[in-house]
C-alpha cells in the first residue's frame, strides 16, 4: 500500500489538472495500470505467473497500457495520459519519474538475460519516447519527446533525437518537468553560420544576414522571401554587368 500512496501523491503533485487524490484513483488510466501492476507483480513473483499475467492482460485492456508483471516499479511513478505505453518484463524504475504516453522501455531483439532500460530515480520520458536495450538512464534526466535512446543516459543530463543525443548540463540537477529541450542540429547550424559570417566579413565577401541564428532560427515567411528577391536581383545586375564588360572588350 505504501507504492500506491506514493503513486498517488506523485500524480497530485506532476498532473497540474488533478484536483484530489479521489479522482486520480477513480479515473486516471496510468495510475490504474501502475496499481493492478503492483497486485500482478506480487502473484508474477508468487510462482503464480498465470493469474499474473491475466490480470496485465486486463490492464491492457482497460488502460492501453502493457506492462509485463515482472517489471519491477518503485513507489512515486506517475504514467500522464498513458495510452501506448510499453513497459518490458525487465525493466526497472526508481522513484518519482514521470512517464508521458506512447513510451516504450522495451529490448532490440538481441540481448538475454537483462535485456530492458533500467530508469533511475527523478527522470522524465517525454511523449513518445523509445528507451531500448540493457541500458541505464542515470537519475534527473530527460528524455525528450520522439527520442530513440539506445546508450546509456549520464545522470543530469537531457536527451533529444533519433537516434538520442546526451546534452550535458555541467551535472546541475534537473527538477523541473517542462519539456523545453534542447535542438542540438539547429544549435550546430547556427554555430556553422556564425562562423561562416565571421570568415566572409574577413575576406570582405557580403553575408546572408538572414541565416540561422540561434536567438532567430526562423524568419518571417515575407522578410526571407524579401531577402531572396534582393540576393537574386543583385546577382543578375552584376551577371548583366560581366556580360556588358565583355561585349565592350570584343567589340
Amino acid at each position: 500500500m505504501g507504492k500506491i500512496k506514493m503513486d498517488l501523491q506523485a500524480a497530485l503533485e506532476k498532473d497540474p489538472a488533478a484536483r484530489n487524490k479521489w479522482e486520480i484513483f477513480f479515473t486516471y488510466g496510468g495510475f490504474k495500470a501502475l496499481y493492478r501492476h503492483r497486485f500482478a507483480h506480487w502473484f508474477y513473483n508468487h510462482g503464480m505467473k498465470y493469474f499474473a499475467k491475466l490480470i496485465a492482460g486486463g490492464t491492457r485492456r482497460k488502460t492501453g497500457i502493457d506492462i509485463h508483471p515482472a517489471a519491477k516499479i518503485a513507489g512515486g511513478v506517475f504514467i500522464d495520459h498513458g495510452v501506448g505505453v510499453v513497459i518490458g518484463e525487465t525493466v526497472e524504475i526508481g522513484t518519482n519519474v514521470l512517464i508521458y504516453q506512447g513510451v516504450t522501455l522495451g529490448g532490440t531483439g538481441k540481448d538475454t538475460g537483462k535485456r530492458h532500460p533500467t530508469i533511475q530515480d527523478n527522470v522524465m520520458i517525454s511523449a513518445g519516447a523509445k528507451v531500448l536495450g540493457p541500458i541505464v538512464v542515470g537519475h534527473n534526466s530527460k528524455i525528450g519527446a520522439g527520442s530513440v535512446v539506445l546508450k546509456d543516459v549520464p545522470p543530469n543530463s537531457t536527451v533529444v533525437g533519433v537516434p538520442g543525443r546526451v546534452v550535458k548540463y555541467n551535472d546541475v540537477r534537473v527538477d523541473d518537468i517542462d519539456q523545453k529541450l534542447p535542438d542540438p542540429i539547429l544549435e550546430e547550424f547556427a554555430r556553422l553560420n556564425r562562423r561562416i559570417e565571421a570568415l566572409e566579413r574577413q575576406l570582405e565577401v557580403k553575408s546572408c544576414k538572414y541565416s540561422i541564428t540561434q536567438e532567430n532560427a526562423v524568419d518571417e515567411d515575407s522578410q526571407r522571401q524579401n531577402a531572396i528577391e534582393n540576393e537574386i536581383a543583385e546577382l543578375e545586375h552584376i551577371i548583366d554587368e560581366n556580360k556588358e564588360n565583355m561585349a565592350r572588350k570584343n567589340n
